[in-house]
């Protein structure tokens, strides 16, 4: 025998409802017991509750929670009524929820069975809710009311959490809120009422016969069990409440650290005693939703403020630039006013170019955006007087440090928490010829992206943060874009947020950077995405310390026809004869453009040479080297040339030195390493050059040897 006949035969049916569709599926015996016809079935949620008592299947709810909450069975009394409201018989369910899976949704599958039971004594009907223990239902409904109520973070949600809360055995149909603006009484929300019914209730004076607005003015809550005493006591506005068909009415009012903010009102279409228990719940609620629209209330106004301020200081990025695509963002993790010291700008020059500025002021909190907001004002001011780009950042660093001396203390505040320095990357841009003119204090490096997607750090000279030391120096580098390049500007939120430093953060940057994009606002986004959407805890770093930081970032791209018909990518750079160091970043820039380079023999061929190219340079002449490289081709048949230019008209001549020489080799090694080399004059100076192969037959590129 089937375990459904045997809990037929002994008066049991099986049922289960799924919250998240709604549908309840019954068998044979459940679908008999609640007045379906004999058969399993599966019927929505709509149509079965109607079958059910209103005030059982509002109280079950309460209890669901309850047991989710504390991972026990659902048990209650159910009344089974038809068609006319009758109660025909009453049940008795034990269940079982199984809580779902369901992202951002509070979802369960209830599971367990029916059974009839005899009816309780008129008595105790009278005296308990027929669900049984009301205790236990009461503290279900609070339970879940308060999770609720603090999880809602604007006024909207708060209200419409409100609504919808079922209270145990005595839920309402209608609700309002109302709130005090001067002298008057506002709605601020209502629910289970037609939109317009709420016009006779607002701008209502406070002085006005209405049981809200007497809550407001006394504080204390009026019941009202009966549409009689409600006529008795406020018989001036009992004909603006006589339409909505309701029997019983609570107006409770809302109080936050002792001030009374508004009054709640709870309609009922059936008449309830208000017995203390009742009220007792009721005025949690109260308390619960006060401060719930407390809570609200203050961070929409943070917001508000936020928002503003990061309107205001924060500008846009204005009308386009011919020649050039730009795109920014900006995302504040700085606390609960959500503003910080980061910041971008674009700035109009007198002679035609634009400025590129990012920077970012230490700390998180107000004074940070304060002193954000007066440096960028001060960019503005210098930049707009045409100077270059070394002298706008000396005369900010010196404004700075101005600024934060000036500083006033507060009682107990130490001087070291007054002093600010800020890091900031300023580039004037040339739109007709492509280049830009970077200084940078303390900043990251700008990133280069080629128009064949290789993503390259472009190492630039650098001084100390603003602020730091008055007269500090802030060199230049002239940074090169072709046709279809782009160049990424960031603060260090971008790279280390989530656990990462400089090394790891770019390495999660990279393939974003890399992977093809329709324009710069998707790859925009998806940096962003990339350290704050759903994937970044996958990537999160090795640091132990993992807070967020502001990010700002800046995307700029050259626009116009590509000049070369297959995927290229290019570097260049100075090597100054009183900064010979830069050897070493021109080593690691060549790395980096040659990061997918099949033959990792021939990388440490093309460092090695470029070492003595530039060391010749300087060691051999009066002047600077320029280094300039780049890769053409397809991936596996591709070829990389590198220049070094001189001002120098004395040609290099290959030498056989000896075992101890320390000199002389720079040539041999070119002739041993390279596919191809050689020097070229030019009208002011020369320029000495090898080419490398990726493929195996370097003839197919239409490769001329060197002499």
């Amino acid at each position: 025998m089937r375990t459904e006949e045997v809990l037929a035969a002994i008066g049991t049916g099986l049922w289960s409802w799924d919250s998240s569709s709604g549908m309840v599926t019954f068998d044979a015996e459940a679908a008999r017991l609640v007045g379906l016809p004999a058969e399993a079935t599966v019927r929505p949620g709509e149509e079965v509750r109607p079958r059910f008592h209103p005030a059982d299947w509002n109280e079950i709810d309460g209890i669901v929670n309850f047991a989710i909450a504390e991972g026990t069975l659902a048990e209650a009394r159910m009344r089974i009524v038809d068609e006319d409201g009758e109660v025909v018989r009453t049940v008795r369910t034990r269940s079982k929820p199984v809580p779902l899976n369901t992202p951002g949704l509070h979802t369960y599958v209830l599971m367990g069975i029916l059974q009839e039971v005899a009816p309780p004594p008129e008595a105790a009907a009278a005296q308990t809710p027929l669900t049984g223990d009301w205790r236990r239902s009461r503290e279900a409904f609070l339970l879940d009311a308060g999770r609720a109520l603090a999880e809602a973070v604007s006024t909207e949600e708060v209200l419409r959490v409100a609504g919808s809360l079922s209270m145990p055995g005595f839920s309402p149909d209608g609700l309002a809120v109302f709130g005090v603006s001067g002298e008057r009484l506002t709605v601020i929300g209502h629910h289970g009422h037609h939109v317009g019914d709420e016009k006779p209730f607002t701008d209502m004076l406070l002085e006005t016969d209405y049981p809200a607005a007497e809550v407001v003015r006394t504080g204390q809550a009026i019941y009202l069990a009966s549409p009689e005493e409600y006529r008795q006591r406020f018989p001036a506005t009992w004909p603006l409440a006589s339409g909505f068909g309701r029997r019983s009415w609570a107006f409770l009012p809302l109080i936050s650290s002792g001030h009374t903010m508004g009054a709640w009102m709870a309609g009922f279409r059936h008449n309830v005693a208000f017995s203390p228990d009742e009220r007792s719940v009721l005025n949690t609620v109260a308390r619960m939703l006060a401060q719930a629209l407390t809570r609200a209330g203050t961070a929409e106004t943070e917001r508000e403020l936020s928002l503003g301020l990061q309107k205001a200081m924060r500008p846009s990025l204005g009308p386009g630039v011919p020649g050039l695509s730009v795109a920014a963002r900006y995302i504040p993790t700085g606390g609960g006013l959500q503003v910080g010291g980061d910041w971008y700008d674009m700035i109009p020059l007198p002679n035609g170019r634009i400025a590129l500025v990012i920077g970012d002021v230490q700390g998180h909190d107000v004074r940070a955006a304060g002193l954000m907001g007066q440096l960028r004002i001060a960019l503005r001011a210098y930049a707009s007087e045409g100077h270059r780009p070394d002298a706008v950042l000396s005369r900010a660093s010196r404004f700075l440090s101005g600024l934060t001396e000036s500083y006033d203390l507060t009682d107990g505040e130490d001087r070291s928490d007054a002093t600010r320095f800020a890091t900031c990357l300023y580039a004037e841009a040339d739109p007709e010829a492509g280049t830009l003119d970077v200084a940078r204090a303390g900043h990251p490096d700008p990133v280069v992206i080629s128009i064949d997607g290789t993503a390259v750090i472009r190492q630039t000279a650098g001084g100390l943060p603003l602020g730091v030391e008055e007269d500090a120096d802030y060199p230049t580098t002239r940074v090169v874009l072709g046709p279809g390049e782009t160049i990424m500007l960031c603060t260090d939120g971008l790279i280390e947020t989530g656990g990462h430093d400089m090394a790891t953060g770019w390495t999660r940057l990279r393939p974003v950077l890399e992977k093809p994009v329709g324009d710069l606002e998707e790859l925009a986004d998806a940096l962003v995405r990339a350290v704050h959407g759903p994937d970044s805890h996958y990537t999160t770093g090795p640091l132990v310390d993992r807070r967020e930081d502001d990010i700002a970032v800046l995307v700029l791209r050259r626009e116009g026809a590509r000049a070369r018909r297959v995927p290229g990518r290019r570097s260049a750079m100075t090597v100054a004869q009183a900064e010979p160091e830069r050897i070493a970043v021109a080593r690691q820039q060549l790395r980096e453009l040659l990061h997918d380079w099949t033959d990792a023999e021939q990388v440490d061929s093309a460092e090695l040479m470029v070492s003595e190219m530039a060391t010749n340079v300087l060691v051999h002449t009066d002047g600077d080297a320029l280094l300039v490289a780049e890769v053409t081709g397809e991936l596996g048949e591709r070829r990389l040339r590198v220049e070094v230019a001189d001002a120098s008209d004395e040609l290099p001549h290959k030498r056989r030195p000896g075992e101890m020489a320390s000199s002389g080799r720079g040539l041999v090694l070119m002739e041993m390493l390279a596919d191809a080399w050689g020097v070229d004059p030019r009208g002011e100076g020369k320029s000495i050059w090898f080419e490398l192969y990726e493929s195996a037959e370097p003839a197919e590129l239409g490769a001329v040897a060197g002499s």
